[in-house]
């Protein structure tokens, strides 16, 4: 399959309350086509908010979601399409009295795609399962199979920007490395953007080229993986983040 460039996703001065609780305060940033960003920061800072607000599972108070330009493309069923989600934990997100093949299926008969057979063959190839999973449960798979089975759902629509809310915390640290190399791979074959949450700094220098820093709902700064790698940051909290990463290497 020929790659295609995604289109930018633009956001801007997001902001998302629950009662009187502000979750996400004015969050703005820019994917551009192709780009993987990341979003850091200690758990209850918003950032896995801004993913599920920018995908309509987490209601917006304000602010604008843009794909390629298009404002109104936010709210519509092509948005859906062209941009899927990857959840943390597999096993939340897939239902356990579902097969894998039930599971693949499901997306392309809401949106009416034909050809399932062969899409949900290529996709579980992609994802490097192959064929002999297509009727397992996702109790009879392992963490990282039942991870490759999310990737898989999510890329069976043909997207061309996938959300990663920290994709591989759920999982044992043998497999994460595989994962997150899967995952790079595939976005250089199809051309895909990347907005990927995480609280670790490793895996987001290891495959984001970007990255924003938030605590509690506000936007600390925006910098490049590359930065942070060498400790480039010019705000304390992420100096903070950098010191509490474990296992954090400082390498260009």
């Amino acid at each position: 399959m020929n790659a295609q460039r995604a289109p930018s996703l633009d956001v801007s001065q997001l902001r998302v309350v629950y009662d009187d609780f502000v979750a996400v305060a004015g969050a703005t940033f820019r994917v551009e086509p192709g780009e993987s960003f990341g979003i850091v920061g200690e758990s209850g800072s918003g950032k896995s908010t801004v993913l599920r607000a920018i995908c309509g599972l987490a209601p917006r108070a304000s602010g604008t979601v843009r794909l390629g330009g298009d404002a109104g493309a936010a709210n519509g069923k092509t948005f859906r399409r062209r941009v899927q989600m990857v959840f943390q934990d597999p096993y939340a997100s897939l239902h356990p009295r579902q097969t894998v093949d039930r599971i693949l299926a499901e997306p392309l008969a809401i949106h009416g795609v034909t050809g399932a057979e062969a899409r949900i063959q290529r996709a579980l190839d992609e994802v490097g399962l192959g064929t002999g999973f297509r009727f397992r449960y996702p109790h009879q798979l392992s963490g990282g199979q039942r991870q490759r089975v999310a990737i898989a759902r999510a890329l069976i629509l043909e997207p061309q920007i996938l959300l990663l809310d920290e994709p591989t915390s759920a999982l044992d640290a043998s497999v994460q490395a595989e994962v997150l190399n899967l995952l790079e791979a595939l976005r250089r074959r199809r051309g895909l953007g990347f907005v990927m949450v995480s609280h670790d700094l490793a895996v987001v220098t290891h495959l984001c080229e970007r990255l924003m820093v938030m605590q509690r709902g506000q936007t600390v700064e925006l910098l490049s993986a590359a930065d942070l790698a060498s400790g480039r940051v010019s705000q304390p909290y992420t100096a903070s983040l950098m010191r509490a990463s474990a296992g954090f290497q400082r390498t260009v």
